[in-house]
């Protein structure tokens, strides 16, 4: 089941979702009753406003017999610009799966990273449709 949550991008309390990340950083602006005075709305609706600085994405990693866990260094032109917040193997793709935050205006589709890895990089590519089941069809058979 972890293999597929990542390979679907969801993420997961504690790792990818956590206090230290917004619901817009995080994704999960749509969950949130806009019309209830809840704490931290102030902060959030002008996060909604003016856009997150940085994103939750799904990354494939250009490795094989090593994985991420979580909070390895995501790299861009060798500048840390975020970290992984889980990670492992997706069975269903063959591929190294990681989710992380990275700066918003660095998370679009087929964006060129690097993950560091056991203090060695590999490149990373972001992918934004999820890899297993992308429309949702398998969830309703």
């Amino acid at each position: 089941m972890m293999s597929l949550r990542l390979e679907k991008g969801w993420g997961v309390w504690t790792l990818d979702f956590r206090p230290d990340f917004t619901p817009g950083e995080s994704g999960l602006n749509a969950f949130i009753n806009w019309n209830k005075e809840f704490v931290g709305k102030d902060a959030a609706d002008k996060e909604r406003a003016s856009g997150s600085s940085k994103k939750l994405v799904t990354l494939i990693i250009d490795v094989e017999g090593i994985d991420v866990s979580n909070d390895e260094a995501i790299l861009h032109e060798g500048n840390a610009i975020g970290y992984v917040s889980s990670g492992g193997y997706g069975h269903y793709v063959k591929k190294s799966i990681a989710l992380g935050y990275v700066p918003t205006s660095l998370a679009k589709d087929g964006e060129k990273l690097q993950v560091e890895i056991l203090g060695e990089t590999y490149d990373a590519y972001i992918q934004e449709a999820p890899l297993y089941d992308p429309n949702g069809l398998k969830m309703r058979e």
